[in-house]
């Protein structure tokens, strides 16, 4: 996919912006509106597509969470982010979040990119996974099952994604076959203190 630089991005609208602009001063607006123009259309996609793929380039290549945030908050509205885009941007939110140990404002994060209609299933599974290993980290095991069951209804073609997802399957059954274990043996040795 085609990218510019976004610091590059930012000249270019300020040159043809403002060169545009004094252009139609000077000269004739007819001029100037094929600056103007380019000008918009680099302000537009800013506008809808943000920071996000070359926050997600500095992610791939160097996992460097700092750059990466940096990148992010270059963003100036992210409300404003065309759809799955505002949802990439909520879910790198959310990923540096829980890597810094902010879980709680990690979880929000996800939770905002729940809401958003994702290109495939793919992202949106990604999401549910995401949101089922935090309550499972919690020991929450039936909102991590809810999290889970979302995320198997829907077709997955990522291979990686495929086995996250068995992955966290294998860990949940794990831990709610010990959980329920613990319980009967906790009622065991009750009932031997009755008897």
């Amino acid at each position: 996919m085609f990218s510019i630089n976004i610091y590059l991005k930012f000249a270019l609208i300020g040159i043809f912006l403002f060169g545009g602009i004094l252009l139609a001063i000077f000269t004739s607006f007819w001029y100037a509106l094929p600056l103007i123009l380019l000008g918009l259309i680099l302000l537009a996609s800013y506008f809808l597509l943000g920071t996000i793929q070359s926050a997600g380039e500095i992610m791939e290549k160097t996992q460097d969470l700092d750059a990466v945030e940096e990148r992010l908050n270059l963003t100036w509205k992210p409300e404003w982010l065309f759809g799955p885009n505002k949802a990439m941007y909520y879910m790198l939110k959310g990923t540096i979040a829980i890597q810094k140990r902010q879980i709680d404002e990690g979880e929000a994060w996800f939770k905002k990119a729940e809401h958003i209609k994702m290109p495939s299933d793919n992202e949106t599974a990604m999401i549910q996974i995401q949101l089922a290993g935090l309550q499972a980290s919690r020991r929450k095991w039936n909102q991590a099952k809810v999290h889970l069951k979302n995320a198997k209804k829907l077709n997955i073609t990522n291979p990686q994604i495929g086995a996250q997802l068995v992955q966290l399957e294998d860990i949940i059954k794990t831990k709610g076959m010990s959980q329920a274990k613990m319980v009967r043996q906790k009622g065991k040795r009750g009932q031997r203190f009755h008897n």
